[in-house]
């Protein structure tokens, strides 16, 4: 994945997926190389449902990949790895990517600064 080929709403899903200490995390484990749910658990210290859930996060975001091996005792083994990324988040491509912004016209998870009111509600 570059930078050229990201729309704003691809790199909301990206900056999202990432917003947390424990994907994070995830990541840094999977960037020395391909692991396991269960490795992925003892590593970073968290149970395996926890690192599913995560890792379906990072999945639907485009930064990692699974594949179905069979072990040498014939257990199937659902591997993780990260997919090629670089962002290099400057101005320009920020102001770029929302520009195709299509989700969401106001941020909901902004609380409006205090004081402030609605026009024409009461100012006390």
């Amino acid at each position: 994945m570059t930078r050229d080929a990201l729309t704003g709403d691809e790199l909301l899903n990206i900056l999202s997926a990432l917003a947390n200490p424990q994907r994070l995390r995830l990541v840094a484990a999977l960037a020395r190389g391909r692991k396991y749910v269960s490795q992925l658990a003892r590593e970073v210290g968290i149970s395996r449902p926890l690192v599913q859930i995560h890792l379906r996060k990072l999945q639907s975001a485009g930064l990692v990949t699974s594949h179905l091996e069979l072990s040498q005792e014939g257990k199937a083994m659902n591997y993780y790895e990260l997919e090629p990324l670089h962002l290099e988040l400057t101005a320009d491509f920020i102001a770029d990517a929302a520009k195709t912004l299509t989700t969401g016209s106001e941020c909901e998870d902004v609380p409006e600064p205090a004081g402030k009111s609605e026009p024409g509600g009461d100012k006390r």
